[in-house]
C-alpha cells in the first residue's frame, strides 16, 4: 500500500513538473529582430535593441535577422516570421496598399506601428575619379542603387523619377548591399553608390576614408516633386571625409514595425523599453540620437499596435 502511494505521490510530482514546464515554455516570448545589411545602420540598432528587449522582457528570448532590408522585412511580418522590423516609411506605405512593383504579394494586412523613429538620409556618393558631381552626371555611368526592391532601392527609383532620370539612362546598374557597392568602387569597378541611411553609415565613412568621393545632390525641387513622405534635407559638412560643404538631398523616415499577432503585453514593452534605452541605442548608432518620443507617431503609414497605443496613452500622446 504504502509503494503504491509512494508512486502515485511520485507520478503527480512528475505531472506537475511536467506541467509548470509546459507553462514556461508556453510563457517564453520569442522576439526575432528584422534588421538590414550588417554594414548599415539598422543592424547595429537591431542588436542593441535584441540586447534591451533579452534583459527586459521576462522570459523572451530574442535573435537579430540581418536581411535586404524594408521590403523584405515587411513581407517577413506579415508571414509571422518577425515580431519587429526597420522599415523605411514608403516602404511602409506601399505595403499597406499592396503594391506589387514594390515586391509585395497584396496588402499586408497584419501591419501595425510601434513607433517613427530616424530620419534615412538619400546618399549619392562617387569616386572623385568618375568626375560624377550631379544627377545628370551619372548618365553613362555606373551606380550601385541597393538589394533589388529594398527600401534603398525604392528610394532610387523616385529620386530617378524626380530628376527625369532612367535606368537605361546609366551605364550599369548593379543590385547590391552597402559594403559590397563600397568594395567596388574602392576597386575601380564601380563609379558611385547611392545608399539611404542614417547620417554617418559606416559604409560610406569607410569609402571616405579609402578614397577621395564627391557627395551628390539631390536638389530641393527634385524632392518636391516627389512629395510626401520625402523631406529636404541636408547631409552637413563634415559627415563624411572630404566633404567641405553641406549637400541638399532627400530623406524619407523610418519606422519600428510589428504584426497584428504579437501580443498587447509584448508590444507595449518592446514600445515602452525603446524610449527607456535610447542612450544605449545612442551608442550602438548616433543615428539614434535622433529618435524623440514627440514625434514617434509622426506620418504613421499604418494602424499602431493596441499595445503601442497604450504606452502612447500614458505618455499624453494619445487621448
Amino acid at each position: 500500500m504504502l509503494n503504491f502511494r509512494t508512486k502515485f505521490v511520485a507520478a503527480g510530482a512528475l505531472a506537475l513538473s511536467l506541467g509548470i514546464g509546459a507553462v514556461s515554455a508556453k510563457a517564453q516570448e520569442f522576439i526575432n529582430v528584422l534588421t538590414g545589411g550588417t554594414s548599415g545602420v539598422y543592424y547595429p540598432l537591431g542588436v542593441a535593441l535584441s540586447e534591451i528587449y533579452g534583459k527586459g522582457i521576462e522570459g523572451a528570448r530574442t535573435q537579430v535577422q540581418a536581411t535586404k532590408a524594408s521590403v523584405e522585412n515587411l513581407n517577413l511580418l506579415q508571414q509571422g516570421k518577425g515580431e519587429i522590423a526597420f522599415a523605411l516609411g514608403d516602404a511602409v506605405k506601399l505595403a499597406a496598399e499592396g503594391n506589387t512593383e514594390a515586391g509585395y504579394p497584396g496588402k499586408l494586412d497584419k501591419l501595425r506601428g510601434i513607433a517613427a523613429i530616424y530620419p534615412n538620409y538619400i546618399q549619392i556618393v562617387a569616386s572623385k575619379e568618375s568626375g560624377i558631381k550631379t544627377l545628370a552626371d551619372l548618365k553613362g555611368k555606373s551606380l550601385s542603387v541597393g538589394a533589388p526592391a529594398s527600401g534603398t532601392e525604392l528610394n532610387a527609383r523616385a529620386i530617378f523619377a524626380a530628376a527625369g532620370l532612367k535606368y537605361e539612362d546609366l551605364g550599369r546598374v548593379e543590385y547590391l548591399p552597402f559594403a559590397e557597392s563600397v568594395e567596388l568602387i574602392k576597386n575601380r569597378q564601380l563609379d558611385a553608390t547611392l545608399q539611404s541611411a542614417g547620417l554617418g553609415v559606416a559604409s560610406i565613412r569607410d569609402l571616405a576614408t579609402s578614397v577621395p568621393i564627391n557627395v551628390v545632390a539631390v536638389p530641393a525641387e527634385d524632392v518636391a516633386k516627389i512629395g510626401s513622405p520625402y523631406l529636404s534635407v541636408a547631409i552637413p559638412k563634415g559627415t563624411y571625409e572630404g566633404q567641405t560643404e553641406d549637400v541638399a538631398t532627400a530623406a524619407v523616415g523610418n519606422f519600428l514595425i510589428t504584426h497584428a499577432d504579437v501580443s498587447d503585453e509584448t508590444a507595449y514593452q518592446m514600445t515602452k523599453l525603446l524610449f527607456e534605452n535610447l542612450d544605449q541605442l545612442a551608442a550602438a548608432h548616433a543615428a539614434a540620437k535622433a529618435i524623440d518620443m514627440t514625434k514617434a507617431l509622426d506620418g504613421m503609414p499604418v494602424p499602431l499596435h493596441p499595445g503601442a497605443e497604450r504606452y502612447y496613452k500614458e505618455k499624453g500622446l494619445v487621448k
